[in-house]
């Protein structure tokens, strides 16, 4: 079939014309399955995107005429683009680089990592002018994790006695680090 012969079929398509559309089907649909399964790689897949790739003729034929490909061509990019897309729409989605934004860093920034130097000083500091043996029991119990019934038996004290030292070793800081 001569390319003015297809380009009148897709003209008569683009009008909806039945007749048209089945000739230009029979006379196009071998060139355009053999595209498809070229890229597809698979018969199943390429003949359900031949049916696709004509469904698209159907509804976009009046689009050819403002075209300068010959009508082959222009049947072929239908079939080929479509077929492509066929083969990205079966990738999994990549992940979304904008995703990574919410991915949180659990290091602490610049900043916080010189107030908690500058707070960690003015603890230490703190701790300093608490007795040598209550300073101990907070540092032991605060910074080491021992329980209260470890650091009893350290120092020799009654449990109640070092659950004392410790709330008004507390409050002694508190006060400290409120100067």
């Amino acid at each position: 079939m001569a390319p003015q012969d297809i380009s009148k079929l897709i003209v008569r398509t683009s009008m909806k014309d039945r007749a048209a559309f089945d000739l230009l089907y029979k006379q196009t649909s071998g060139k355009l399955f053999g595209v498809c399964l070229r890229v597809l790689r698979d018969r199943g897949d390429a003949e359900e995107a031949l049916q696709e790739v004509f469904v698209k003729i159907w509804t976009k034929a009046d689009r050819f005429a403002v075209s300068d490909l010959s009508p082959i061509s222009w049947l072929v990019a239908i079939a080929r683009n479509h077929a492509i897309d066929r083969i990205r729409a079966r990738r999994s989605p990549s992940a979304n680089i904008d995703a990574a934004l919410d991915v949180a860093d659990p290091t602490p920034g610049p900043e916080a990592m010189a107030v908690a130097g500058g707070e960690t000083e003015r603890i230490h500091h703190c701790l300093d002018e608490l007795e040598k043996d209550r300073a101990a029991a907070v540092r032991g119990a605060y910074l080491s994790g021992e329980s209260y019934a470890e650091l009893a038996e350290r120092f020799k004290v009654p449990l109640n006695t070092m659950r004392t030292w410790l709330r008004r070793s507390l409050l002694k800081l508190r006060e400290c680090l409120e100067r």
